[in-house]
């Protein structure tokens, strides 16, 4: 049965990596529906991923593809405005702005730069009532004052969680969703699977941000949108819930985060 949906990927890094773009993105689609993967959201970084993001989003497959165009931390250093531009242009199936956010594990870009940014897009979901995909890395406590200072959209998601339970206790309280990708299944993951534990069905998301961090029993391997069901299944055994429960609160949850259609 279809219906699972994979909350966020960047699936245009594959895309890009072989000559036949079009057929790689077709066949990594078509085994994800397979596995019962109807829905996907393609993510930006930046502003030539943001346009692949879009331009994915026309490729024809038994899959809906979605996406949203954003300027990742790692890259605050440069400008911002080819993002707005781009959301402002409006596009189909553009749904979201980001991924954006604070990341202060590898600081690639100085603080300063980080929070700037990040300002600018949260901005820009609330101007054009976007979800905000939120990237967040050993930086909790600067993302709830961004994030307190700008206001929090109506609609956003802290993609790939990886904070404790403290951390997802504060994004819950501002409102925010919890999406969990394939860290949850790692060995040194205890203190992330407590978290997802406590965070209520209704704000949960499951998502593999492929081509990165796939999720046991398929480590080591590229990631891929497919292998979004095996960590459904996973929270599902966790959170001692059913997992057909599970997989159709986490598609309803998604679509209602990013405004996707009734279906």
């Amino acid at each position: 049965m279809t219906n699972w949906t994979d909350a966020h990927c960047h699936l245009q890094d594959e895309f890009l990596s072989d000559g036949d773009h079009a057929a790689v993105a077709r066949a990594t689609l078509d085994r994800a529906y397979e596995v019962g993967v109807d829905r996907v959201v393609v993510v930006g970084t930046g502003a030539q991923t943001s346009r692949e993001a879009l331009a994915m989003t026309s490729l024809s497959s038994p899959v809906e593809i979605y996406a949203t165009v954003g300027l990742h931390p790692h890259a605050a250093r440069d400008d911002v405005s080819p993002i707005l531009e781009m959301a402002r242009e409006g596009h189909a199936r553009l749904v979201g702005v980001g991924e954006c956010g604070l990341d202060y594990f590898y600081e690639y870009s100085p603080k300063s730069d980080q929070r700037t940014v990040f300002a600018a897009q949260i901005g820009l979901a609330h101007e054009l009532d976007l979800a905000l995909v939120i990237h967040a890395r050993d930086a909790f406590a600067d993302l709830f004052d961004v994030l307190k200072s700008e206001g929090v959209p109506s609609r956003t998601v802290i993609h790939c969680f990886t904070g404790d339970a403290d951390d997802a206790e504060g994004c819950l309280e501002l409102g925010c969703d919890i999406s969990i990708s394939g860290i949850v299944t790692f060995k040194n993951a205890q203190a992330l699977r407590d978290a997802a534990r406590l965070v209520p069905l209704e704000r949960l998301h499951v998502e593999t941000d492929s081509p990165f961090l796939a999720p046991v029993p398929h480590r080591g391997a590229t990631n891929e949108p497919a292998f979004v069901r095996a960590v459904g299944e996973f929270l599902a055994e966790l959170r001692a819930e059913d997992v057909d429960t599970l997989r159709d609160a986490t598609a309803a949850n998604t679509a209602r985060l990013f405004a996707l259609p009734a279906r």
